[in-house]
Parts: structure tokens; C-alpha cells; sequence
């Protein structure tokens, strides 16, 4: 009986039509990766930050606590929002008259 199972079961499988098989993609697939990152070193950026400022102010150095908060604000614009440098840079070339090919 089980002699029977065992090559009912090899006969199906010879008889059943396989499929070509698939060349593995041509690179690695980056789809994604720069939300993935910003979602993971986001958090970590505003611990950073507030730490560094609460010891700026608990050390009462608020002329460094200012330059790190614009500093930090400086930074947090341009990882927050990547495409902000390229939007600047063509409004102030457009402002300069400078067209592009």
C-alpha cells in the first residue's frame, strides 16, 4: 500500500510541467532605502539633539545652546526634507537668471 502511494506520488510529480527558471535580478533593489533610513535614525537624531541641549542648559551656556539648536534645525531641515537643497538651488539659480539645459 504504501509502495503504491510512494510511486503514485513520483509518477505525478515527473508529469507535472516545470517552469523555466528565473534569472536573479541584474542588482540589488534600493527601493525604499532612504525612507527606511530616515525612519530609523530620525528617532535616534532627536535623542541626540535633546540630550546635547539639556546639557547646554543645565551648564547655562546659552550662547552654544543657541548655535547647536540652529544648527541642529539647520540639519533636521535638510534630513527631514532631502529635496529642499535641490528646490533652493533652482529658485536661486531661476532668481539669477540662470536657466538650465
Amino acid at each position: 500500500m504504501t509502495l503504491k502511494t510512494i510511486l503514485l506520488s513520483v509518477i505525478d510529480l515527473a508529469q507535472q510541467p516545470t517552469g523555466q527558471p528565473t534569472a536573479p535580478p541584474a542588482g540589488v533593489n534600493t527601493e525604499g532605502l532612504a525612507d527606511f533610513l530616515r525612519r530609523f535614525f530620525a528617532p535616534l537624531f532627536l535623542v541626540i539633539v535633546s540630550v546635547v541641549a539639556l546639557f547646554f542648559l543645565f551648564t547655562r551656556e546659552i550662547t552654544r545652546f543657541v548655535q547647536f539648536i540652529i544648527l541642529a534645525i539647520a540639519i533636521g531641515v535638510i534630513f527631514y526634507v532631502p529635496n529642499i537643497i535641490e528646490v533652493t538651488a533652482k529658485a536661486i539659480a531661476g532668481a539669477l537668471g540662470i536657466t538650465g539645459s
